[in-house]
């Protein structure tokens, strides 16, 4: 029988750049990872920061060939959406790309507060901020703009939203528009309810904006919950808003850019799976062709991507703590942690990670199932709920049927972690059957080369738990 070495290599183009094995151990960035659990344990989380540069300067590159090749006249620029991660270690390295940052909470804009004072955010940063939002928020961002944050950026997300600014900006400010799109029909609802509707933007700008001589309309937000791809409902949502870019811009000549939102989208396979390159361009042809059909400017792009920047930096890894034969064929590997409370998304979203083994690639596989230690029932990972069936390198355990036990437990990695996790668990707190949040550390390389590894929080211990409990 096939190694499980064989089985990826036949059904992926592998070892890839991120992906390598070495001694029969896999590498992740060329990153011992049985280095990293024979000094830390299991369950481990980390972060490789250098990832997050790579990305950003990789989308900054697919737009900036973009505008090359097909002439495109206005500009892009590029913002971390911080609700992706709020983590320090994300927005300090982030920050050493010349992007600008997009908001959705009032807590967000201390995070801000807290990056100039330390010398990380100037105050000609652009600040998009987003979302629905709530006296605190608006108050906040007020307060943000009276201090000379020039480009700290309301977005209206309500009609109401703007007599708060009437009332409490006392400096000039320039203002977005976010408008609700479509959304795609496996939705339980039709539009989105977040964003002004597309009828009201004209008489909302009009009747609100125009005339005040502290607002100036300078951007059209819009954003698709399923994210950037290449499908009839993508296009046909980026064209009606940019036609109604071009109807608003008619009217309103201060309106010079438009921000399509997020939804850039990770690798959740070895084998890659999207043209980015080719979505760039097309995004860039489609503005390019209405704007030319209405008569008025191209506009300068912002975009702000979260998944895309974080998500491909983070890995959490297992051990396999045993296995259990249920039925003549379902054989359960349990895992030394919990999807629900570590990886909340392949529970809520049933969202795909990719999956491999850390070590025993010389042996022979078999099709699992892999089990959290949750008493939930929906506490799986499995072919049925993850669309490829789920193979791992045998176990020899110790039993009277095993010749030789395995000197080492099997390990498994999940990759591309890097995005909301810990948002949506909670970081630290009370996980479900009290399942602690694992040790987290921190990766980066110098520029020689050389890797280094830091705690970034220690395994959750149950003194934690019982303070937050009351006990």
């Amino acid at each position: 029988m096939d190694t499980y070495h064989d089985l990826i290599s036949q059904t992926f183009d592998f070892p890839t750049a991120d992906f390598t094995v070495q001694d029969h151990e896999l590498r992740f960035h060329d990153i011992d990872l049985m280095a990293l659990v024979e000094k830390y344990g299991t369950p481990l989380r980390l972060t490789y920061l250098p990832k997050i540069s790579s990305q950003i300067q990789r989308a900054k590159k697919w737009f900036a060939d973009g505008i090359a090749e097909t002439g495109y006249t206005g500009s892009y620029s590029y913002a971390y959406c911080t609700k992706s991660s709020h983590f320090r270690f994300v927005l300090e390295e982030a920050l050493k790309n010349d992007i600008h940052l997009e908001t959705s909470s009032w807590f967000d804009i201390s995070i801000i507060r807290n990056l100039h004072a330390q010398g990380k955010v100037d105050k000609q940063k652009h600040i998009i901020c987003n979302g629905f939002k709530p006296e605190a928020y608006k108050k906040e961002i007020a307060d943000l703009i009276n201090d000379g944050f020039v480009n700290c950026m309301p977005i209206i997300d309500s009609p109401n939203e703007i007599e708060y600014y009437h009332d409490h900006v006392t400096e000039k400010v320039n203002l977005g528009m976010r408008l609700a799109s479509d959304e795609e029909p496996r939705f339980q609802f039709y539009t989105s309810r977040l964003g002004v509707r597309y009828a009201d933007a004209i008489p909302i700008y009009e009747q609100r904006i125009k005339d005040d001589p502290r607002f100036t309309l300078t951007m059209l937000h819009y954003f698709i919950s399923t994210g950037i791809k290449d499908t009839s409902y993508y296009w046909s949502e980026l064209s009606r808003f940019v036609h109604k870019y071009c109807e608003l811009r008619k009217v309103c000549p201060t309106l010079t850019t438009i921000d399509i939102g997020g939804g850039l989208p990770i690798q959740t396979s070895i084998q890659p799976d999207y043209d980015y390159p080719y979505m760039v361009a097309e995004i860039l042809r489609t503005i390019q062709r209405i704007c030319a059909q209405e008569g008025v400017p191209e506009p300068h792009i912002f975009t702000e991507f979260g998944i895309f920047t974080v998500g491909e930096s983070g890995a959490t890894i297992y051990s396999i703590l045993d296995e259990k034969l249920q039925n003549d064929k379902e054989l359960w590997y349990m895992i030394d942690g919990s999807f629900i409370t570590n990886l909340p998304d392949t529970w809520a979203l049933n969202q795909r990670f990719i999956m491999l083994a850390v070590n025993g690639w010389e042996k022979q596989y078999k099709k699992i199932q892999l089990g959290g230690l949750t008493c939930d029932s929906q506490d799986y990972y499995n072919s049925e709920k993850h669309i490829y069936q789920t193979f791992l390198p045998e176990r020899n355990q110790r039993s009277a049927s095993a010749k030789l036990a395995d000197a080492k437990p099997l390990y498994v990695g999940f990759f591309h972690t890097g995005a909301y996790q810990e948002s949506l668990s909670g970081y630290g707190g009370i996980k479900h059957c009290l399942i602690p949040a694992p040790q987290h550390i921190i990766i980066d390389r110098a520029e020689d080369g050389t890797l280094s590894d830091h705690v970034f929080a220690p395994a959750q211990e149950a003194a934690s738990m019982m303070h937050i409990l009351g006990y």
